[in-house]
């Protein structure tokens, strides 16, 4: 019996007007290839956050989407609050 700990990037969305990116993580543990349990995580970055800790395939997301317009309109909408 061999127990293995899977943790993969299930969900990438880009939801809002400031483009924020949700990201879901599965973690699943398996008994030679059977599931016997999973959990999910989420976290979101805002434009103009740190993601350089994230995966590459977020990290292409983060720098499509969050261009200085969207960034510089996030930190003027933060202002106001």
């Amino acid at each position: 019996m061999a127990l293995e700990k899977v943790i993969t990037e299930d969900k990438i969305e880009i939801v809002g007007e400031y483009k924020a990116v949700q990201v879901r993580t599965c973690t699943k543990v398996m008994e030679d290839g059977v599931e016997l349990s999973s959990g999910y995580h989420r976290h979101v970055i805002m434009a103009g956050q740190d993601y350089s800790n994230e995966s590459a395939e977020v990290q292409a997301i983060c720098a499509a989407v969050h261009t200085p317009e969207v960034i510089a309109a996030y930190q003027a909408s933060q202002e106001t609050v």
